[in-house]
């Protein structure tokens, strides 16, 4: 399961869909098929509408979060657009049912998919407000049977806080799922650590901004932080 996020897709740009990014990411998830893996991927939606920033500005809580479900569909369309270009199938499916855009999820055809082969995209997040895509991704890992969550960000690992504004931020090498939330690291939800700790799910923490970033990290390249039991 790899879990992308959405502020991963703007590239450059300061919001929405930034073409080429989008089409580098699809290739490297194209490629990463091609390993002969079966990939699912979960895809965040905070390039065009976060859930908590809605709320702050007034609006309902669970009405911001529908919102930013919607939002992750988007770039799920999006995402499955550019894999298909790329040479390999992809479909979307998403909590959220609108069956004249998408699939609605459901676990038995997305193993199906999997099985044939396809790159499945799952989207609207649980279907629930609350909860963020990390969780999202970290219940479709554990529904699936996946092997790992691979969380890929802007940033290479997890660190002690935010490397982009403290300078003397540590970079963890491995953590495990308790040592994550004890120490309130932000790279992940507590709800999606303690998720991934009870079904025992690896988490690979990467930065998805160079091309062939999740194949690096399937073959045991590349710099990341692991985060296990």
């Amino acid at each position: 399961m790899v879990k992308v996020s959405g502020e991963a897709l703007m590239g450059p740009d300061a919001f929405g869909l930034h073409p080429p990014t989008v089409t580098r990411i699809a290739a490297d998830l194209a490629d990463a098929r091609a390993l002969g893996v079966e990939l699912a991927v979960v895809v965040g939606g905070g390039n065009i509408f976060r859930g908590v920033q809605g709320a702050a500005k007034g609006l309902d809580r669970a009405t911001a979060d529908q919102l930013g479900m919607l939002a992750t569909v988007m770039n799920a369309l999006a995402l499955e657009a550019a894999i298909e270009a790329a040479g390999t199938p992809a479909r979307t499916m998403s909590a959220v049912a609108m069956p004249t855009v998408c699939e609605p999820y459901s676990r038995q055809k997305a193993l199906s998919h999997l099985a044939k082969g396809r790159v499945v995209l799952l989207a609207g997040g649980t279907g629930n407000p609350f909860f963020t895509t990390d969780t999202g991704g970290a219940l479709r890992a554990a529904e699936l049977g996946c092997g790992a969550l691979l969380k890929a960000t802007n940033v290479d690992g997890v660190y002690s806080s935010d490397p982009k504004a403290d300078p003397a931020a540590v970079r963890y090498e491995r953590l495990t799922h308790s040592e994550a939330i004890d120490r309130q690291l932000g790279v992940m939800d507590a709800a999606a650590f303690a998720l991934a700790r009870e079904s025992r799910m690896p988490i690979i923490v990467f930065s998805i901004q160079e091309p062939g970033a999740v194949t690096a990290v399937l073959r045991g390249e590349g710099r990341a932080t692991l985060v296990t039991a």
